[in-house]
């Protein structure tokens, strides 16, 4: 099975009204006070939804998996973003693995919601003080993908814990985890999942797609 590779986005670079690249305009020091909860060139994340499509297409090319492309798929979020674009969601044939569902938001940028209870949004923030840009966060994107079809994503809800619901992400680079309260997810949700998430379920590689 061939490795996902990003396709060629041809984009010039991306710069503030002071013309510095974004990525790096703090150095060491920290952001100034009035950069928090401004977006300025919200476009900067743009080819974020040319990647978007680039690993849709791999996932139905490389593996055992059907693709359906329906505004209503974005339901799939436990709390519905308001700008969606396009969604996704990508189902493989076998159970045991987690689906994937993608929304294209016009901020523009990516969420993903994976198994039950994992969401994330790529840009995770995306105001002027987290200086993030588009190609560092196409690869974390790109690794979160990668960890679920490769098996390497787990998720869990143990009740009794402090921050009951966590999930990992296993990843080349080493890994990524996260733990959350339980109000922060329904209630009605939280009961159904609780005998598929206690104890901690490991979700399944994706099977590859066999050739004709």
């Amino acid at each position: 099975m061939p490795a996902y590779v990003r396709p060629a986005i041809a984009v010039p670079p991306f710069l503030d009204d002071e013309g510095r690249p974004y990525g790096g305009r703090w150095g060491s020091g920290s952001p100034p006070e009035d950069s928090y909860s401004v977006v300025s060139h919200p476009e900067r994340f743009g080819p974020l939804h040319a990647v978007g499509d680039a690993l849709v297409a791999w996932l139905v090319h490389e593996f055992d998996a059907v693709a359906e492309e329906s505004a209503e798929v974005a339901a799939d979020f436990l709390h519905p973003p308001t700008d969606v674009v396009r969604a996704v969601r990508v189902t493989p044939s076998a159970e045991a693995a987690a689906p994937l569902t993608f929304v294209f938001a016009s901020f523009p940028g990516i969420l993903v919601h994976a198994g039950f209870l994992f969401e994330d949004r790529y840009p995770s923030c995306g105001c002027d003080a987290c200086d993030e840009e588009w190609d560092s966060t196409a690869t974390e994107l790109e690794r979160a993908v990668g960890a679920v079809v490769s098996g390497g994503f787990s998720e869990a809800y143990a009740p009794d814990a402090e921050l009951p619901v966590w999930f990992r992400l296993v990843r080349p680079d080493g890994w990524r985890g996260g733990s959350s309260r339980a109000d922060a997810f329904p209630a009605d949700l939280l009961t159904r999942v609780r005998p598929l998430l206690t104890p901690a379920r490991a979700w399944s590689a994706w099977p590859p797609r066999r050739v004709a």
